[in-house]
């Protein structure tokens, strides 16, 4: 960021009293956003994320504004830019939970009680006066986007889509009445993984059953219908569940179609129908760290070489599922193992050696006991806060 927001460490607190002040106007946004960097500046593993991409999630043309109501605050000390919260209110949720929740995201904040305080009963006040009888988050901005609060894994940086956070922050969001709803398991995987004589056998069993392929730049359209198709029908029982929306899908994969390569997503047919799917992804973390969070003028060329020429060494797989029907049974288990042993050759043969399976729900025993399998583990844990506010 310029120099002139890197002056003041959010961490200092000063002894002025805070000001909460809505969001509004470029000057405001550019404080939200900038509120990062002399926040995280002696974090050493921080990656500064793109400013481009932090606006573009934040402009109204995001298709998650067509069904979601929002709104953000920037707390002030002594005139400089201290903490930051959002508040959403998703009508998707609403329709399909009827649980009258409401979420906070965004959170960011000087080491301060009072701080936190002003910016949690801001953003309560608001879900309130809406009608919400309670909070759950950080939700930055939906379920199906960055999602939890890092509470376990400081010590190494995030992969691309997923979080970062001061160890305080947890403690300060306990403070004010909050409690653990869920946990959220990022694992790490070797590309070199053997995939275990369980897995074989289930394969061997049922390779008649199953085609996997790669997938078809070409038709990219229709595979990605299928994707998410897929994918809105594996993870409907699951909790919190929020479909994609067609546009939300289209956006998504417009963002990423710089990093998508066919070898690196794969969907398996089971009796001739699209039954599970992939995603790998080059993690563009590697490839931004020292940009400083700017591609002008000349950090998108340092982009566009790094994935061209030298290649990230870590990945991450942000999107897998398998049909609901074939849940709890071996040929569920087959394409499960199936597509990501059709990963790893794609895995190795781009240099990626570690791959970040993200995010696994804590109960969902049946996906972390396929990880664990090819000697996944826990390496980050993300947390999800809830409390009434009726």
């Amino acid at each position: 960021m310029d120099s002139e927001q890197q002056q003041t460490s959010p961490r200092q607190t000063g002894t002025g009293s805070v000001k909460i002040v809505k969001v509004e106007g470029r000057r405001a946004l550019n404080d939200f956003i900038g509120l990062l960097w002399p926040l995280y500046q002696d974090d050493p593993v921080w990656i500064p994320p793109l400013i481009l991409e932090r606006r573009s999630q934040l402009a109204p043309k995001n298709p998650y504004f067509e069904h979601a109501a929002f709104n953000s605050w920037i707390a002030y000390r002594d005139g400089q830019p201290v903490g930051r919260i959002s508040a959403q209110i998703d009508r998707l949720h609403l329709d399909r939970h009827q649980d009258g929740t409401g979420f906070f995201g965004m959170l960011e904040a000087e080491d301060s009680p009072e701080t936190f305080q002003l910016l949690m009963q801001t953003a309560e006040t608001w879900l309130r006066q809406k009608g919400m009888r309670r909070v759950a988050g950080p939700y930055n901005l939906s379920i199906n986007q960055e999602l939890g609060l890092l509470v376990d894994g400081f010590d190494t940086p995030p992969v691309m889509m997923m979080g970062h956070a001061r160890p305080y922050y947890g403690g300060r969001i306990e403070a004010n009445g909050y409690r653990k709803e869920k946990d959220l398991l990022a694992y790490i995987v070797d590309s070199s993984f053997a995939p275990p004589r369980a897995m074989q056998a289930i394969m061997a069993r049922t390779k008649n059953r199953i085609r996997i392929r790669s997938l078809q730049k070409a038709r990219l359209d229709q595979e990605l219908r299928i994707i998410r198709d897929i994918f809105n029908d594996a993870w409907s029982q699951n909790w919190g569940f929020v479909p994609w929306t067609n546009a939300e899908f289209e956006h998504l994969a417009k963002d990423l179609k710089l990093l998508v390569e066919e070898d690196l997503v794969h969907i398996a047919e089971a009796e001739g129908e699209p039954a599970a799917f992939i995603v790998g992804l080059p993690n563009i973390n590697e490839a931004i760290r020292d940009l400083n969070g700017r591609l002008l003028p000349f950090g998108w060329l340092k982009l566009l070489w790094r994935l061209k020429v030298k290649y990230p060494q870590t990945g991450r797989v942000p999107l897998m599922g398998v049909r609901r029907k074939y849940h709890d049974s071996m040929l569920g288990a087959a394409l499960a193992f199936g597509v990501i042993a059709a990963l790893q050759p794609a895995l190795i043969r781009h240099g990626l050696q570690k791959m970040e399976l993200s995010w696994i729900l804590e109960d969902n025993m049946g996906m972390r006991n396929i990880l664990e399998a090819i000697s996944g583990r826990v390496y980050k844990t993300y947390r999800i806060y809830s409390k009434d506010i009726s």
